[in-house]
Parts: structure tokens; C-alpha cells; sequence
């Protein structure tokens, strides 16, 4: 027997019953909101073999109980293991990466031609219920350049988020892959978490989740004791003034920021590799991970 199914055998019955109590007024809290989960690139890579599934299955449940998920996805290790297979070696400006057309044309192939399939394949296990786009379906995400010295990396100009509100009234599930394009047709790279962020305050989402493979915000980032669990935007601000976050936790803290900061109520940044970590963070009284609000003093998994 392995190990997950022992620990999940050596729950009484009148346990598990307090699991499914607990989580009531949080399951009646979140009926009808949008929760926007970005799947990081890094969770896929870094999770153990069935993670994906047991992603699938989270969403799947929060759909179940009247959640209206809404997937971004990231692709950066994927996108990275292509292009050094091809002998090309990827290029990064705070946590960026430079972006010429031959890496674009390779972007737009695994997160739209692989990635996207991937997670779109998963939840369609359990039913027809997820629909895969890109950003430049329709126009749906249109984008300018950020930086000449980046290439092709975009910043979202404009989310159409009635292409969201659509495909959630029909009881479905959008999975989204960040390629945005300008009105000249021209495709870009945007970064996961910028897309995600504002795509959770076109929609007014409820939250903002971001999976990826750290535990959270570090205080310290050589010190994993220093994991931040609750910051209002101003403290994270502060964090960032000070260059304690760094890296590739860059553009998720400005995510987080942005996002708060344009209603959502809160933004979490959570430990994909953790199985099931989506239901502990949003049904249960324990919370996880770090969580950014306005002031910060939200209880945990609200």
C-alpha cells in the first residue's frame, strides 16, 4: 500500500465526517465566485508522477460544489527542456524570459500545442468540462511589448472577459494559455502570472491562487522558517523594496500585488507539489502557503 492511501485509510469515519463539516462554510462562502488558479510550470515539473490528476480532481471538486474555477497555466520549464534539446540556451531578465521569434514559435508550441492539451485532457477525464484557449482566440488577451531588450514578451493590455464569463455560464471550466497578440496579429509571450493576475480583476475574482514550487513568500529565502503565511500589500511591498523576494518570485508577488490591489480579495501563492493543496487552502481551517491581502489580517483559507 502506498503511502498516500495509508494515511488517508488511518482516518476514522467520525474523522472524516469532521473534514466534510469543516468545510461548509467555506464551501457556501465560495458558491458562485470566480477562483482564478494559475498552474505553474514549475508545479507540473516538480510535482511526483499523478500530480496532474490529483490537480484535475481538486478543480473538478471545486466545480462540484458551485465554484466557478477559472485555469491560467504557466509552461516555462517546458518551454526551457525544448529549447535546450534544440541547442538553444534560454535567456532570463527578472524572471523573464527573453523572448526572439524562434523562441516564440517554441512558446506558443508547448503551451498552446502541449501543456494546454495536457491539463484540458485531465479534467476532461472526469466529464466534458474544460475548454482549452489562448490568448489570441478572438483577441481575447491583447498585449503590447514590454521591452525591446525582451523580444516578444508582452504585457496585457486588455482582457475580453466576457470570453470567460461565457464559457463559465455554460457549466465549463477555461483552461488558458498565455499567448497574447496585439491588433496587428502580432503574437507575445506573457508572463503566467502577469495574465493571471489580470484576468482575476477583469473577472472580479473571489481569489487568486497561484501553484508553483516553493512553500510561499520567504522572509529570508536561505531561511524556509521565514515562510510569510499572511501580508497585506504594503508588507509584501515592503519585501520587495528589500530584495527579499528575487528571481522567478518576482512576477508572482507583483501578481499577487496587482491583483489585491484591483479588487480581488486575496491572492495566495501555495506549494503545487503538495497533493491536493488547492481543497486545503480553500476548505479547510488550516491554510497554507502565503496570502496577500489589503491589510492582511483575513483568517486563513477565507
Amino acid at each position: 500500500m502506498s503511502a498516500p492511501h495509508a494515511r488517508r485509510d488511518a482516518l476514522s469515519p467520525a474523522r472524516r465526517a469532521d473534514v466534510l463539516v469543516e468545510a461548509i462554510p467555506y464551501i457556501r462562502r465560495f458558491a458562485g465566485r470566480i477562483v482564478v488558479v494559475k498552474y505553474g510550470g514549475n508545479a507540473l515539473a516538480g510535482a511526483e508522477a499523478g500530480a496532474l490528476a490529483s490537480f484535475a480532481q481538486d478543480i473538478v471538486l471545486m466545480v462540484s460544489v458551485g465554484m466557478l474555477p477559472v485555469v491560467v497555466h504557466g509552461g516555462g520549464p517546458q518551454i526551457g527542456a525544448l529549447m535546450e534539446r534544440l541547442g538553444m540556451t534560454p535567456t532570463f531578465v527578472d524572471g523573464l524570459r527573453v523572448t526572439d521569434a524562434e523562441t516564440l514559435d517554441i512558446a506558443r508550441m508547448v503551451l498552446v500545442g502541449k501543456v494546454n492539451r495536457d491539463i484540458v485532457g485531465a479534467l476532461n477525464v472526469h466529464g466534458p468540462l474544460a475548454v482549452g484557449m489562448s490568448g489570441e482566440d478572438a483577441g481575447f488577451i491583447t498585449a503590447t511589448a514590454r521591452d525591446p531588450a525582451l523580444g516578444f514578451v508582452g504585457d496585457v493590455a486588455h482582457v475580453e472577459a466576457s470570453a470567460i464569463h461565457r464559457i463559465l455560464s455554460g457549466g465549463l471550466v477555461p483552461v488558458i494559455a498565455t499567448i497574447g497578440s496585439d491588433g496587428a496579429g502580432q503574437a507575445y509571450n506573457v508572463n503566467a502570472d502577469t495574465v493571471a493576475a489580470a484576468v482575476a480583476a477583469a473577472v472580479s475574482a473571489e481569489k487568486l491562487i497561484m501553484l508553483t514550487d516553493v512553500v510561499g513568500i520567504l522572509a529570508d529565502r536561505d531561511d524556509a522558517n521565514s515562510l510569510q503565511r499572511r501580508l497585506s500589500v504594503s508588507d509584501l511591498q515592503g519585501l520587495i523594496d528589500r530584495a527579499a523576494v528575487t528571481g522567478g518570485m518576482i512576477p508572482k508577488a507583483a501578481a499577487c500585488l496587482s491583483a489585491v490591489q484591483r479588487g480581488v480579495s486575496a491572492a495566495h501563492i501555495l506549494d503545487g507539489r503538495v497533493p491536493h493543496v488547492l481543497l486545503l487552502e480553500l476548505l479547510s481551517d488550516q491554510g497554507v502557503g502565503t496570502m496577500v491581502t489589503m491589510g492582511g489580517t483575513e483568517a486563513p483559507g477565507l
